[in-house]
């Protein structure tokens, strides 16, 4: 962790050296005069020095200058988080366009406690918004572990509005007083999410507005490793006494729910090369109705029609298309085993060599 200017130190870590940013910078709220609740107790509102500006351009070129910051150190493939408020978010998200990221998606952060608006005003603000962009336009091998979420999801797709409570009860860091040390400490169930989805185990994240350590400390239970810049000495004091009482979690239980799109592919010709197929091997549907000749070049033969297992698989069930690793069978011991048995066979010697 480095205690000072987020510019300042950005400047002194490489260049493509960080795979996420995940920036919570001042929201510039603007606020005017004290804010009671009904009974008349006082609001602790967020008053800090660091969230005042002296006017929307100084806030501009602030946001500027810590976007181009993070965007020297993200690597190539990488990916950048920004949470704010109607205050500050459409304005960066504005500028991170004008830099060349490029937005994959914002995230509605709905929170399930929110505080209430005491003048009656205004809707209640029960939600902060998330962008997630990566550094480039082109960037196409950013991590995204769609099927990780799914599975934290119960098998439904993660939508982009999610439901977390604040940060409350005995995750709220408080001074001797009982204050609280931070005013906008931000819940590390956000982060998990945040990370899960994006992040791969070893990956180095990055949070330029480091705080009181919530990314830091999420980043170490999750065995990701943290870079966090802070400027106010108290707030990173209490940072590095909160991520060194954190218990980073097992390999095991950091591994990555894969789907198919993330398995190496392997050609049906790899089948024949491995000594799982032979040429002139006879496959068939799973019924036994169709069969087609294996030819040494990794092609199938059906009644002269020539082509990939997919395409001749859909010229036998006159199909526009066909998926041929689970329509072609193939017998062994007097059984069919359909021939995506085969290629998973060949993926793990692929992961196991030797």
């Amino acid at each position: 962790m480095f205690v000072g200017d987020c510019v300042a130190e950005l400047s002194k870590l490489p260049a493509h050296s960080v795979d996420v940013v995940f920036a919570d910078p001042p929201y510039n709220l603007q606020l005017e005069g004290t804010l009671h609740r009904p009974d008349q107790s006082l609001v602790d509102a967020v008053d800090d020095a660091w969230d005042q500006f002296a006017s929307f351009e100084a806030y501009d070129a602030f946001t500027r200058a810590w976007l181009l910051a993070a965007r020297r150190v993200l690597k190539p493939d990488g990916t950048l988080w920004v949470i704010g408020s109607y205050h500050n978010i459409f304005r960066v998200g504005a500028i991170l366009q004008d830099l060349g990221y490029w937005i994959l998606n914002d995230v509605v952060w709905r929170k399930t406690n929110p505080m209430p608006n005491f003048k009656g005003r205004r809707f209640q603000n029960a939600h902060e918004t998330l962008i997630w962009a990566a550094r480039d336009k082109d960037a196409r091998k950013y991590t995204f572990n769609y099927d990780a979420l799914k599975a934290f999801n119960e098998d439904l797709q993660m939508r982009s509005d999610w439901l977390i409570p604040i940060c409350t009860g005995g995750e709220r860091l408080k001074d001797d007083a009982g204050d609280k040390v931070h005013p906008t400490q931000k819940p590390e169930g956000l982060l998990h999410r945040v990370l899960v989805s994006s992040t791969k185990p070893g990956d180095v994240v990055l949070d330029p507005f480091f705080g009181t350590g919530t990314t830091g400390a999420v980043a170490r239970r999750l065995g990701r490793h943290f870079v966090g810049v802070e400027r106010d000495r108290t707030y990173a004091a209490h940072a590095e006494a909160r991520i060194a009482a954190v218990e980073p979690a097992s390999a095991e239980a950091l591994a990555l729910t894969l789907g198919k799109k993330a398995e190496p592919r392997i050609p049906f010709g790899s089948l024949i090369e491995g000594g799982l197929l032979a040429p002139g091997e006879t496959l068939s549907d799973a019924k036994g109705t169709v069969a087609a000749v294996v030819r040494a070049d990794g092609s199938l033969d059906w009644n002269g029609i020539t082509g990939s297992i997919h395409r001749v698989g859909a010229a036998a069930q006159s199909a526009e298309a066909c998926n041929g690793w689970t329509f072609w069978h193939v017998f062994r011991e007097g059984r069919p085993v359909v021939i995506d048995d085969l290629r998973q066979a060949v993926r793990k010697m692929m992961g196991n060599p030797g």
